[in-house]
């Protein structure tokens, strides 16, 4: 059975193997269905409206000629299983690892990146989060330039090959995350208007037109996008989704989309009798996004911080260009660790107004914030990709690993490689292709990116894509399996000491000095000291023992803690 949606078109037909057509019945709902004898799983297949040109169904589950060639039926239940025994991972005490699957490895598909999934146990995350696997126009590309969202991008491994992924994953005690783009569909390939209101009128953001989630029609838009969230959570067995943008999202209406989708979400959940977690990506530092629906909120899992990010990244690095402005001083850490969010309805500088509202840090457990030193887009949005160094990586993931939030890294971080993750992509169209740099380069105007234009590689360039594929022979070298092996024992460490891993806020305390740039973080009994400035320093701490330091002359002296430039410990008192 062939269903397509196109209220408003006066007939519909489904094209078989670019040959016959056949005509399509229209039901008072504005879908229309037709049965075709002999097709079947593999069948190729396109839809043409009112005798136009033909096009990939929006709900398509495989385009194995890209996003411009015609669909192909695929059945998901053809596919065996073996994760029977997987019931699940909450994110409460969790740690995330963030990988595009084109450059985790050399080979850049789903079998290649389950291949290191042993290196991943060893490190000890519970998720690892991809970002988005839909089509995308040519063989590379972030992701967020997707079209066709029910289907995977052949070039990873196409549906199996996500499916075989997730699986590994799955045997291997590691949940799998997934980023999905809501808030718009790429330039290219996207045939979504040819059938119905499936955008905005009016509404856009920088990145194109918004999606119809509140006019005329909307309610089968709505189900366009939540029925996409359940294919994944439900046929291939994603354990959860992180949301792109959703400060993007355009809807007015009583029932918010994203509440709809977490009802949704959740009714799933009971029926699969196994965790599902929704995790926003928002810039408005609204904790509505994780306040339970019961209280008025969406219900939301998580979110991401940014400010966590800021406050870290300036601190270690002393940046204050563009957002970072207001960020670096040791009282905004210090604020952060403690309340989630640094502009909770203070004046933003960057934006030029107040910005945030306050968490309720006694009833707002830190795990629902998910925050990291690195992720694509801090490291992708610098015109050359570049990431912190070891230095400041062992005494960030020392903050990072030992805060109440729920912690993520991203790939390659964990070993201080040296490989950018740089903006790529392969535009096959030519007005799109030669523009990408421009378009690129004014997204930023204001971020204190000023040399983009001279700097940044471009992004259409192949070479932009195989510069940023991770290069795991740094494994081998002394100073990166030093450093993994600096993050693979403050996981085990979180993971061993209660009181690192207790997501209350209000239990977080801290210490700072503005003149010294040193923090102490008290967490229960123990206590997370760090010195981030250019000379030593000695902390007042009283007896105890030092459980783990980034730096063999950390030394503990009578009462107090001596703490070199740019090193941490962490201190149990007695």
């Amino acid at each position: 059975m062939f269903e397509v949606w196109a209220p408003t078109a006066g007939r519909v037909e489904v094209e078989i193997d670019k040959a016959r057509r056949h005509e399509m019945v229209r039901r008072d709902d504005g879908w229309w269905t037709a049965e075709v004898p002999g097709a079947s799983h593999d069948t190729d297949y396109a839809f043409s409206v009112d005798g136009g040109e033909a096009f990939p169904d929006p709900r398509t589950r495989r385009q194995p000629y890209g996003v411009f060639g015609p669909s192909r039926v695929y059945e998901h239940d053809r596919f065996t299983w073996g994760d029977q025994a997987w019931r699940g991972r909450d994110l409460p005490g969790s740690v995330i690892y963030e990988l595009h699957v084109g450059t985790f490895t050399k080979e850049g598909t789903f079998d290649a990146a389950a291949g290191r999934l042993g290196h991943l146990a060893e490190l000890g995350v519970d998720f690892v989060e991809m970002l988005p696997v839909p089509p995308v126009p040519g063989r590379h590309n972030w992701g967020y330039d997707g079209v066709d969202l029910y289907a995977v991008h052949e070039e990873y491994g196409g549906p199996d090959g996500l499916k075989r992924f997730v699986d590994a994953c799955h045997r291997a005690g590691i949940g799998v995350l997934l980023d999905v783009v809501y808030n718009h569909l790429g330039p290219s390939g996207n045939f979504l208007a040819q059938f119905g209101p499936y955008l905005h009128e009016s509404a856009s953001s920088f990145w194109g037109q918004a999606v119809n989630l509140d006019g005329k029609h909307s309610d089968e838009v709505r189900r366009y996008f939540i029925g996409n969230a359940l294919q994944w959570l439900r046929d291939y067995h994603i354990d959860g989704l992180r949301l792109d943008a959703v400060h993007a999202l355009h809807d007015k209406r009583a029932l918010h989309f994203l509440e709809e989708l977490a009802e949704e979400t959740d009714a799933l959940s009971a029926a699969l009798g196994r965790p599902l977690t929704l995790i926003a990506e928002s810039d408005l530092n609204d904790p509505r996004l994780i306040t339970p629906r019961e209280a008025g909120g969406y219900g939301l899992a998580g979110t991401w911080d940014d400010d966590v990010h800021h406050a870290l990244h300036s601190a270690l690095t002393g940046e204050r260009h563009g957002y970072y402005c207001d960020f670096g001083p040791m009282e905004v850490l210090a604020k952060v660790f403690t309340s989630a969010y640094f502009h909770d309805g203070t004046y933003s500088t960057f934006r030029g107004r107040k910005h945030g509202r306050p968490v309720d840090r006694h009833r707002v457990p830190g795990y629902r914030f998910v925050c990291s030193l690195q992720n694509h887009d801090q490291i992708g949005n610098r015109a050359m990709g570049d990431r912190l160094s070891p230095e400041a990586l062992k005494v960030g993931a020392g903050l990072l690993l030992t805060s109440p939030f729920t912690p993520m890294l991203f790939m390659g971080e964990e070993w201080g490689t040296r490989t950018p993750f740089l903006f790529f992509t392969d535009h096959v169209e030519p007005h799109l292709a030669q523009g990408e740099s421009e378009r690129r380069e004014r997204e930023f105007v204001g971020f204190g990116y000023d040399d983009w234009g001279t700097t940044a590689p471009d992004p259409q360039d192949e070479a932009t894509f195989h510069r940023s594929k991770l290069d795991w022979s740094e494994l081998s070298s002394p100073v990166h399996e030093e450093l993994f092996g600096w993050y693979r024992d403050l996981i085990r460490l979180r993971k061993t000491v209660p009181d690192l891993a207790d997501p209350r806020l209000d239990r977080v305390s801290v210490e700072f000095s503005e003149r010294d740039r040193s923090i102490v973080v008290h967490r229960g009994a123990f206590r997370v000291a760090a010195n981030l400035g250019d000379s030593p320093v000695t902390v007042g701490l009283g007896p105890g023992a030092m459980l783990i330091a980034s730096d063999p002359k950390v030394a503990l002296t009578g009462d107090g803690l001596s703490l070199p430039p740019h090193s941490l410990a962490v201190v149990r008192p007695d």
